[in-house]
């Protein structure tokens, strides 16, 4: 089971309703545009449309998963002074003096460019547990990562 922010439980939903009301009859109308012309063989509208109808249907099957085996976590009952699902953390790099703050989330609403990382990314992983002034190595791709928590707040 994952846990989901009702924001990113929302979005997914949103997602998914789009994909099957919106986008798969146009694939579909496509698909059939591409029928009617004819040899099936030598016609690459037409496979193009069944990739297209493949990769449709492969993600909201994908979609539908997420939401049946999610929940959307109760951020009162979390911890507010320890790194959890939903907290926002404010840390530095030791090697670098680097300051940064991201909030955690689950894998499916990791977005680097909103500032949210995955619990189960290196860093995320290491944060997780601790308080403000804890020191925890991550060992990420790049190598070995020492950060300092500052600060740990609750979105």
């Amino acid at each position: 089971m994952e846990y989901l922010s009702k924001e990113g439980y929302d979005k997914i939903a949103t997602e998914l309703k789009t994909l099957i009301e919106v986008e798969y009859p146009k694939i579909k109308d496509a698909l059939s545009e591409a029928r009617a012309q004819g040899d099936l063989s030598e016609n690459f509208e037409y496979r193009a449309a069944r990739r297209a109808q493949a990769k449709m249907i492969s993600r909201i099957k994908f979609l539908q998963k997420v939401l049946k085996y999610s929940r959307v976590i109760e951020t009162k009952n979390l911890p507010k002074d320890e790194v959890t699902l939903l907290s926002q953390v404010e840390f530095t790099n030791l090697a670098t003096g680097q300051h940064m703050a991201f909030q955690i989330v689950s894998p499916h609403e990791m977005n680097l460019q909103e500032g949210k990382i995955s619990l189960k990314s290196p860093i995320g992983a290491a944060l997780m547990g601790h308080k403000a002034g804890d020191e925890v190595v991550a060992e990420a791709p790049a190598g070995v990562i020492r950060l300092r928590i500052d600060k740990v707040t609750m979105s």
